[in-house]
């Protein structure tokens, strides 16, 4: 077995140490008619009812329980979801944490990783820049970094997403999948392998994953957008890109209107609060960016409700 490799056997084998420390987050059935959208199941999966809000949670255990903190502890970069799922699983390991967010991180997601007895650092104005600041910290104190997508442990930690959710749907034809820097996207389809079809949302603000496929290798790209705390890397991961140019099978984008309008229409059907990263994939359902085909079982990952706001500005 190769050291960076990310497959269903290490997935299966990573799960039973993260699930003490996990929660088994609840898939809701829908249907496209309860949005107006035609005929055909919809299943969502509310990972965003993860520990500390988000799908996070589950690679940032896995880089505590699965390597050896030192004396020192960890530190992580953050643009706050990733942040505070490390803060937490620190907390309840007794590791100490120290986090580094950039200035645009939501005052929602800064509340949680204080809560959870990190020292936070903000610093900069995006995530490339709280990165940056977490990496010199490694260098001058020796704490155990845990990047937030472009680690192997993280990555078999968020391939447990797709474990789950095929022991709670099995019959899938399609999953949309909101995407940063790909950790998560990466994770579930290095579980799915191809047996169904992995679709990326990006906002068209942040098109990292693709502007990567079209280069044929992970490059810089646009960092901005209303979901930029939480889908604004600067690039995908190196060890993200060869899992999704294999098994991903297409990446659409999104207008921060789309997200904002998905973000009202889950609540308003199924009173679901979700930050604009988590309510991404779904904007593409939603704003047709996504057509499915007749008869296609869709599901869909909410991850990240890490915000303040219900009313969406209207």
């Amino acid at each position: 077995m190769r050291q960076n490799e990310i497959s269903r056997e290490r997935i299966a084998a990573t799960e039973p140490q993260l699930r003490p420390y996990i929660r088994r987050t609840p898939v809701v059935a829908a249907s496209l008619d309860d949005f107006g959208l035609g005929h055909g199941p919809l299943h969502f999966k509310l990972e965003f009812l993860q520990h500390a809000g988000s799908f996070k949670t589950r690679g940032a255990f896995a880089n505590l329980l699965m390597r050896h903190p030192p004396p020192a502890g960890v530190v992580a970069a953050s643009g706050g979801n990733h942040g505070a799922a490390v803060a937490y699983a620190a907390h309840r390991l007794g590791v100490a944490a120290k986090i580094f967010v950039p200035r645009i991180a939501s005052p929602a997601k800064i509340a949680r990783i204080r809560d959870y007895g990190a020292d936070l650092v903000v610093v900069g104005d995006r995530y490339a820049d709280a990165l940056a600041a977490s990496e010199a910290w490694v260098a001058q104190s020796g704490a155990m970094p845990i990047h937030a997508f472009d680690q192997v442990e993280t990555l078999l930690g968020q391939g447990t997403v797709g474990l789950e959710l095929e022991q709670q749907v099995a019959e899938l034809d399609t999953l949309l999948v909101g995407v940063g820097g790909g950790g998560l996207i990466a994770g579930i389809a290095a579980w799915y392998a191809g047996r169904i079809d992995v679709i990326g949302v990006e906002p068209e603000a942040a098109p990292t994953l693709t502007r990567a496929l079209a280069a044929g290798h992970p490059v810089d790209a646009e960092a901005g957008g209303i979901a930029a705390d939480s889908l604004a890397p600067r690039r995908v991961g190196d060890l993200v890109f060869p899992i999704a140019q294999r098994h991903v099978r297409s990446v659409v984008l999104v207008t921060d209107n789309a997200i904002r309008d998905a973000q009202a229409r889950l609540w308003d059907v199924l009173r679901v609060v979700a930050e604009p990263g988590g309510a991404a994939a779904t904007a593409a359902l939603l704003s047709g960016r996504y057509r499915p085909r007749a008869n296609e079982r869709i599901g869909i990952l909410v991850s990240g409700a890490n915000t303040t706001a219900v009313d969406f500005g209207r």
